[in-house]
């Protein structure tokens, strides 16, 4: 038998849980943020500061990718691997910089650099190995990269009374299996060998397209909401632990659970796309999450429990239609050019996300909640963007 048959014959859960194991690099440090702040007196500007490095670093590391072509030159499963091996080590590191705050944010960037080897080439992984079904199997890659998110809210819940470093090199840790994952998968058999040299502007050439086009623009609105939402749950559910008297020990365990409740969403709205399509699914999801995002302001004064259930919900639909704009982008980018394509798209919709969690972070002590309605713009202008979608998108992908 051979000995990589045990691998290919489950391709898509290796490459989802090394995307999960990758992807713990992400938040990790805002797993242990209220420890940052009582040891080493890190404001919720500072923190902000560290979250915005880390998108900083994907966003040029992505550019990168899609000006030389590395997603479609390179065997995708060995740049995920290295990715993963290079994110570890740096992560691993902030503990010695921690204290230094120009230091941390270098090395946040450089974590970021590194988690563009993960994601978008764990998207093209998918779908090289799974061709057929491309947003249902997406929607298990990106409910990975959500509890991937939370996971170092759980790392930290489950860790409490312990140093603040261990949650971060539990993160690395995981980081080293995800890319030994992928390693021993390899790449799938349904994508052309990898090309030449690739130009920003052919990554780019899809947008001249209207369908993607359209696609890309609900894919920003969506970025713009999501991450500022994730950055800000601790906070949120600060305040109602506060309201409610309770220990502050449940902030990580109550963020875990509403940001890994994406995972839920996602699959969930992957099941419900091979009946109704990606489009509808992601219209639906960005739909919701606006309306609880226009909402939770003006409920402000209700219950703790209630806002925490309302939490809930927003942490279910707000990244529900994120693996099927992805589906959608993968069926409507040059087949050939997917992996470049989809890394400019991911470049763009996370260079939007540094706006929306410098302006959220930055108000919070003076707005309050009312800083959530800074992420209205995206829900909204997202679904302004589909409106010219009106017929299912074709799958060329989908065919075997």
């Amino acid at each position: 038998m051979n000995k990589n048959s045990f691998w290919q014959r489950h391709p898509l859960a290796i490459i989802v849980l090394a995307q999960l194991c990758g992807t713990s690099l992400w938040f990790s440090v805002n797993g242990v943020g209220l420890s940052l702040s009582h040891d080493l007196g890190f404001s919720e500007v500072d923190l902000g500061r560290l979250t915005l490095a880390v998108q900083a670093g994907f966003i040029c590391g992505t550019l990168f990718i899609a000006t030389t072509g590395l997603a479609d030159r390179f065997h995708a499963s060995r740049i995920f691997a290295a990715s993963c091996l290079l994110g570890a080590l740096i992560n691993a590191g902030f503990i010695l910089t921690a204290a230094h705050l120009p230091l941390a944010l270098l090395l946040r960037f450089a974590t970021g650099l590194c988690l563009a080897g993960i994601y978008p080439l764990g998207m093209k992984l998918v779908i090289g190995w799974t061709p057929k079904h491309t947003g249902a199997a997406l929607s298990w890659l990106v409910g990975m990269l959500t509890l991937g998110t939370a996971l170092p809210h759980l790392l930290r819940g489950s860790t409490l009374g312990m140093p603040w470093e261990w949650p971060l090199l539990g993160a690395s840790m995981l980081a080293l299996l995800g890319g030994a994952m992928v390693h021993a998968l390899g790449d799938g058999p349904h994508l052309p060998p990898p090309a030449g040299r690739v130009r920003l502007a052919e990554g780019l050439a899809a947008l001249g397209e209207g369908r993607f086009r359209a696609v890309a623009g609900g894919y920003f609105g969506h970025c713009w909401e999501l991450y500022a939402f994730w950055m800000l749950t601790p906070f949120l559910v600060y305040r109602e632990i506060e309201r409610l008297a309770a220990s502050t020990d449940l902030v990580a365990w109550l963020s875990f659970g509403i940001i890994a409740l994406g995972l839920v969403g996602c699959v969930g709205g992957g099941l419900v796309s091979r009946r109704l399509g990606s489009l509808w699914v992601a219209r639906w999801a960005l739909m919701a999450s606006g309306a609880i995002c226009l909402a939770y302001p003006l409920l402000a004064w209700a219950p703790p429990g209630l806002l925490l259930i309302l939490l809930a919900f927003w942490g279910l639909t707000v990244i529900a239609d994120s693996p099927q704009f992805s589906a959608l982008a993968a069926e409507t980018a040059p087949r050939e050019r997917v992996g470049s394509t989809l890394a400019v798209m991911n470049a763009v919709g996370f260079a939007l996300t540094i706006p929306a969690i410098s302006l959220t972070t930055s108000l919070w002590a003076m707005q309050g909640t009312w800083v959530l309605w800074w992420l209205l713009p995206g829900p909204i202008l997202g679904l302004w963007a589909l409106r010219r979608l009106a017929n299912p998108v074709p799958a060329p992908l989908r065919q075997e």
